[in-house]
């Protein structure tokens, strides 16, 4: 979006862009619409377990995006250049196999993992795996705002954008009432 012109953007020629959500999808649609030859989504299960809506799936088919279902990948290939392809394995039958590209984007979420939080598990109050908030996104730590997916689990992006909203207006009134 910051590019005066998209021909200023470098893509390659062959991309692979591993996951199977909406962010996944959109960096494969605008990766093929900045010029990427070659645009192939991987995802490790089948399409009706993929996070990106049908939709979506068919937003990127349309715009020339190759999605390969039941794959997973394995290693990354390469020389003094850079990256040249992308291995991978069926998970369904152990076949190998490579997709030679020469940029690889990941886009396959995240997942809290409690123990990397420090001390604050044992004050920080999670459930399945997900940080509990009030309707302000304030969590059980003082003056501590959580939102997006380590609170919604991965919804869509626009609902962590309202999650930043809602904290940022608890915390501005919070701090004017010299309650911080």
């Amino acid at each position: 979006r910051q590019a005066k012109t998209l021909s200023d953007l470098k893509v390659g020629r062959r991309v692979v862009v591993i996951g199977g959500g909406n962010t996944a999808i959109d960096i494969s649609v605008q990766t093929k619409l900045l010029g990427a030859e070659e645009v192939t989504l991987v995802y490790r299960r089948g399409a009706k377990e993929m996070g990106a809506t049908w939709a979506e799936q068919l937003l990127a088919q349309k715009n020339g995006v190759l999605i390969k279902h039941w794959i997973k990948p394995v290693r990354i290939l390469g020389d003094k250049n850079g990256v040249t392809a992308v291995e991978f394995e069926n998970t369904q039958t152990g076949a190998k196999s490579e997709i030679s590209c020469y940029v690889v984007f990941k886009a396959i979420g995240q997942v809290l993992v409690p123990k990397d939080l420090g001390d604050a598990p044992e004050l920080l109050k999670i459930i399945k795996g997900k940080i509990v908030v009030d309707e302000n996104r304030c969590t059980t730590l003082p003056n501590v705002y959580a939102g997006g997916d380590c609170v919604n689990g991965g919804h869509l992006t626009v609902t962590s954008v309202q999650d930043g909203k809602i904290a940022a207006l608890a915390i501005h009134k919070a701090l004017m009432e010299g309650k911080t």
